[in-house]
């Protein structure tokens, strides 16, 4: 309780008196009071009208609610029976009450409508949202050739109505939490309560509430906030705006997270290659999906050490390439004033600049960016002997391999990498190259997902979960879980191709 100086239609006079989060019956005061909470806000409307000799406040933001339900769903059934009491006369499943100011704030705050009565110090709230979302579409980031082509989008209800779309299942859970103290922002956990391991699950649950911020507008918020390692540049959760990826996972024992204003999940535990695997891998044949699979994670390599190769065998090792490939290199870069690292500096970083200006600028703009970059700046940097033709190409299929990542995480995390790879090849050559990836694999060994090892199942020698790792076995021959997601019940009941050829018809 503390003290409050509010103006009541009392001839002009303003009166003092303790302000309560009690209502107190009196219809002008709390008004007054729940304009006060709302810091009198222009979007708050007020509207009164009488009721059997009684006095009767509507208040609703018109930003948060739909005019049209309010008078449908509110006024006409209340005008309608004039003896019944208000709860009476609304549908059951719309109504909430209330018996604070603090408590009615909040409500108004989600779109509610608040009933204020002469005498009553309950608080009555009608739901009445406006509904502002957009279509679900396919998400522009994780397009497939087959398969679903249905996406999350930024309102909690609808992505949760995608995933258990798929699983019409009542182990499905969802938990809501509410977390970030101005923004209050919902956020669900979601896991298959007979698949998913219950200590990762309270472990998210600590986490998610041991988060104390004002702001939380997203996943990509909460996944700074819970990751393990928050120094590492690899990212621990697998973030996806796919309901049919979600639901693989979840099939897995895995945890997705979902948050409302976000068109993404967040699923953990995970491995450092299922940041490498794609719906399509498993809406194509296994043989294809393998294939497939298997260029993604040589793209790594190529992101990550192709320029640093080059750097170190033109600084240091020129004698291991073929003769007429050294004369061809040769008149490529004697005009060049200065050292291959400058040169590839140049390159990535004006290859990064032309991907931001993409990104940003409307898609017509976008796509001449695009053309610009890569046709006359390459053409002309060449010319004026700024940048040799084989860096050129060097830089080229470097980009082209980093765009192959199916997760922008990765993605991103292999791009930063690349710069300390040519950083060591030009300072110590291929001698550089060999201590990066050391370094490298170490780090990936020590991560860990949620007490999942990250570079499992190489870091941990359990090689049967190589059927759906590097490859992809048939379907009929994964009939176990991944380990690395920690199920409940690793094997299905029943064996998955439980019929034989008929050879008799030869």
């Amino acid at each position: 309780m503390r003290e409050n100086r509010l103006c009541f239609p009392k001839g002009g006079i303003c009166v003092s008196r303790r302000l309560s989060d009690i209502p107190t019956g009196s219809v002008e005061r709390d008004a007054a009071a729940i304009q006060e909470l709302l810091q009198y806000s222009d979007d708050l409307q007020i509207q009164d009208f009488g009721r059997d000799c009684e006095q009767v406040k509507l208040m609703f933001f018109d930003t948060l609610t739909d005019s049209q339900s309010i008078h449908e769903q509110v006024l006409q059934p209340i005008l309608q029976k004039p003896g019944a009491a208000i709860a009476d006369c609304l549908p059951a499943a719309s109504v909430s009450t209330v018996q604070t100011l603090s408590e009615a704030t909040s409500y108004l705050l989600k779109g509610y409508v608040i009933v204020l009565l002469t005498g009553q110090q309950d608080i009555v709230c009608i739901a009445a949202k406006s509904s502002f979302t957009r279509s679900v579409d396919e998400p522009v980031n994780e397009k497939v050739v087959r398969g679903a082509h249905d996406g999350f989008i930024e309102n909690l209800n609808v992505n949760v109505h995608l995933v258990r779309k798929m699983i019409e299942n009542r182990q499905l859970t969802v938990t809501y939490y509410t977390i970030g103290r101005e923004t209050q922002t919902r956020v669900a956990l979601l896991y298959m309560n007979n698949l998913a391991n219950k200590q990762v699950v309270q472990e998210m649950e600590k986490r998610i509430q041991a988060i104390h911020a004002d702001s939380i507008l997203g996943t990509n918020f909460i996944e700074e906030y819970v990751e393990d390692t928050p120094y590492s540049p690899f990212p621990q959760l697998l973030s996806t705006e796919r309901p049919d990826r979600v639901t693989a996972n979840l099939m897995e024992g895995r945890v997705a997270l979902l948050a409302s204003g976000a068109p993404t999940a967040l699923i953990f535990p995970v491995t450092f290659f299922a940041f490498y695997q794609s719906p399509d891998d498993y809406n194509s044949r296994w043989f294809a999906g393998t294939f497939f699979r298997l260029i993604r994670l040589i793209s790594f390599f190529i992101a990550i050490s192709f320029p640093a190769i080059y750097i170190a065998t033109v600084a240091f090792r020129f004698e291991i390439l073929p003769s007429d490939l050294i004369i061809a290199i040769k008149q490529s870069i004697d005009k060049v004033p200065y050292p291959p690292l400058v040169e590839a500096f140049i390159m990535e970083i004006t290859i990064e600049l032309i991907r931001e200006a993409g990104i940003r600028l409307p898609s017509p703009l976008g796509q001449t960016i695009g053309v610009i970059g890569g046709i006359v700046i390459g053409q002309a940097v060449v010319q004026a002997s700024l940048v040799s033709n084989i860096m050129v190409i060097v830089v080229a299929i470097t980009a082209i391999a980093a765009y192959v990542v199916p997760s922008n995480e990765m993605g991103t995390a292999v791009r930063l990498l690349r710069f300390g790879f040519m950083i060591s090849a030009a300072t110590l050559g291929l001698l550089g190259i060999v201590l990066s990836f050391t370094l490298l694999l170490i780090h990936l060994c020590a991560l860990e997902s949620f007490g999942t090892p990250y570079f499992a199942p190489l870091s941990t020698g359990k090689w049967r979960n190589l059927k759906d790792t590097i490859v992809r076995f048939p379907m009929w021959k994964m009939s176990s879980r991944p380990v690395d997601a920690t199920p409940q019940r690793n094997t299905q009941e029943t064996i998955s191709r439980g019929w034989q050829p008929d050879d008799s018809r030869e």
